[in-house]
């Protein structure tokens, strides 16, 4: 099963390649299309009300880090 892009998603990563220095490489373009990609959904995230706060991401870090 594939997902199918948007006319907006398919500019945004054209408008991303573009943007690009002339030198760089198809793994460059493909980690600033992931880094966008998740700054996308951390927006969603927040727009939708899918947040944490501070004490909450500490306690769950906290199981990681400690």
């Amino acid at each position: 099963m594939t997902a199918t892009a948007t006319p907006a998603v398919k500019d945004a990563v054209i408008d991303a390649i573009y943007l690009m220095p002339d030198d760089a490489t198809v793994e460059d373009i493909l980690e600033a299309l992931y880094v966008r990609q998740k700054i996308d959904t951390g927006l969603k995230d927040i727009a939708e009300g899918r947040t944490l706060t501070h004490d909450e991401a500490k306690k769950r870090l906290g199981k990681w880090l400690s």
